[in-house]
């Protein structure tokens, strides 16, 4: 009798189980977003010293550019607020590149001045696990990394 009880029991809180949602889902990352001055300036500067293509808009929208950042993800530029941007160095965008040494060239070309993490003048910073990187400002003071891959 007492295994029957306890029978009934499970199956009527077995409903509560199975009637649960699974509310599991995953992301992906999709672009991110900078509240920039003069949204020409900064789209020429990250189409030339990131060589990111603009994606086309409607020739309605006005203060925005997207960028490209390749599989997907996009850099979005928005000159519509007038609020004052505050950051700092650990806040950046970091990308990578198998030419390294060819970006760091391109930054020196450019006359962009770059630093370690430290913030060392045109040092380059090396990873624990190996990772050479560069940090260096667009035209709004936001912080940018540039690293290499390990092959």
């Amino acid at each position: 009798m007492k295994n029957i009880i306890l029978l009934l029991i499970l199956i009527q809180f077995s409903t509560v189980v199975i009637g649960q949602e699974n509310k599991d889902f995953s992301l992906s990352f999709n672009h991110m977003a900078l509240s920039v001055t003069d949204v020409n300036v900064s789209a020429e500067f990250y189409t030339k010293v990131l060589n990111l293509k603009i994606i086309p808009l409607p020739p309605e929208v006005e203060n925005v550019k997207w960028m490209s950042l390749g599989d997907g993800k996009e850099l979005h530029l928005l000159s519509i607020f007038k609020d004052d941007i505050k950051t700092n160095k650990a806040i950046h965008l970091a990308l990578s590149t198998v030419n390294f040494d060819a970006f760091v060239q391109k930054l020196t070309a450019m006359n962009i001045e770059y630093s370690d993490f430290p913030g060392k003048i045109n040092e380059i910073n090396v990873r624990p696990d190996g990772i050479r990187q560069v940090f260096f400002q667009d035209p709004d003071g936001y912080w940018i990394e540039v690293n290499s891959i390990i092959e």
